[in-house]
């Protein structure tokens, strides 16, 4: 096959462009709401209708995935997600945006969101082939990506907050849906694997049941991926919490404001990139396992315990850019070992039903935090939040299972 990196590097745009302007909607919806009401509780509901779709859309999307093309999917969910962005601007700015009504269109954004990411994510290992690119080194570009986006999206947005206001900046995010969908049609334009696979049996509710009870099924005979879901559905909770609220909040209320907020995401995502692309380049030296352990170890605990005791910036920025640099090199880890697992006829189907798995408890993590934050304080919350976190990553080192990440064996259908 000759190399072409074209797929692989339009994807890769895709996701710079359209996900930093998520994260100017993460940092600009939580901060309108702070700002119209002071209620943390009320940010957590917010997080909790934009996070619980993502989950019920995962939990039912892989079979519909196939059904109706990756490239498909991934240019009507930029459409839609953009229109929904633009929808709580406008309404805002006419003054009719009311609190249900916002709950309401970050609901519909999770809802297409997720199955837009698991399209693009699905296709990976072919975008690396034709590439000419070792999968462990796609990975880390393509998680490299979503982490410039973070970046570039945590430096600008506190700022642009701050300058244009939160209206403003939900604009501007729907404006990078539409180039990103416009991306995806000029990249993946003529890849057989972005289009729906041509299979024996027509599409029908029996086949659609027996081929989302496959992506499960599959995750339940292999201990390993079970275990990477069951452990990141507890962690992406807490990351919830932290990121839809206890960031926010501890922001507005000790640090300077959403200028400081943007400051940490920034550092966190800089770092978090340059993890990401140090184990792109040299991770496939080292055994996946200690690294990983170690990684989540480092990234997880910290920054609840320096918030809940500094009211300064200083050491949470510090402490963040190391977390940074640890989970920079989790996520490339999990997405070699899970294509190295999962065979391609499976890809959108695993994919969609291990996002559901994992974003099970999320919608909850914004939801319980914000109310527990009114309740007990700010500072208590970090710290049992934070707690919790730490014996959620010490699971690695206790069970043999998760051992098996240094086994570098090819899907059935590739080993065939």
């Amino acid at each position: 096959m000759p190399v072409d990196r074209r797929p692989f590097t339009a994807v890769l745009a895709s996701n710079v462009i359209s996900l930093t302007g998520s994260v100017f909607t993460g940092m600009g919806v939580p901060w309108l709401v702070l700002e119209s009401s002071g209620s943390a509780a009320k940010a957590g509901i917010v997080a909790f209708c934009s996070v619980l779709p993502v989950m019920l859309s995962a939990l039912a999307g892989g079979p519909l995935i196939d059904g109706i093309g990756r490239l498909k999917v991934g240019i009507v969910s930029d459409v839609i997600c953009g229109a929904a962005v633009a929808a709580i601007a406008l309404l805002d700015h006419a003054g009719l945006l009311r609190f249900w009504v916002l709950c309401a269109l970050m609901a519909v954004t999770g809802l297409f969101h997720a199955p837009g990411m698991t399209a693009r994510g699905a296709l990976l290992p072919t975008l690396a082939e034709r590439a000419g690119m070792p999968l462990a080194r796609a990975a880390g570009w393509y998680d490299g990506a979503s982490r410039s986006a973070g970046m570039i999206g945590s430096a600008v947005g506190g700022v642009l907050i701050a300058l244009l206001g939160a209206r403003n900046v939900l604009l501007l995010d729907a404006a990078t849906f539409a180039v990103s969908a416009a991306l995806l049609a000029f990249g993946l334009r003529g890849l057989p694997e972005a289009r729906p696979p041509r299979g024996p049996e027509p599409a029908s509710v029996r086949s659609y049941r027996r081929e989302w009870a496959e992506g499960y099924r599959f995750i339940l005979g292999t201990p390993l991926l079970l275990g990477i879901c069951l452990m990141t559905l507890a962690t992406r909770g807490f990351d919830q919490a932290w990121s839809a609220v206890l960031l926010p909040v501890h922001s507005r209320e000790e640090l300077g404001g959403a200028a400081d907020l943007g400051l940490l995401n920034a550092t966190f995502s800089a770092f978090a990139l340059a993890g990401a692309l140090v184990y792109g380049a040299v991770g496939s030296r080292f055994r996946r396992w200690p690294v990983f352990t170690i990684a989540f170890l480092v990234g997880g605990m910290p920054r609840f315990a320096v918030a809940a005791w500094s009211d300064t910036v200083a050491p949470l920025a510090v402490t963040m850019a190391v977390e940074g640099a640890a989970f920079g090199m989790i996520n490339p880890i999990l997405t070699t070992v899970t294509y190295e697992i999962v065979p391609e006829r499976l890809r959108s189907r695993v994919l969609s039903a291990t996002t559901a798995s994992v974003l099970a408890v999320t919608p909850l993590g914004g939801l319980a935090a914000g109310y527990f934050a009114d309740s007990a304080g700010l500072f208590t919350t970090m710290l049992v939040v934070g707690a919790a976190y730490l014996l959620a990553t010490l699971v690695p080192t206790l069970f043999p299972t998760w051992r098996r990440m240094d086994r570098r064996t090819p899907p059935p259908d590739r080993a065939a």
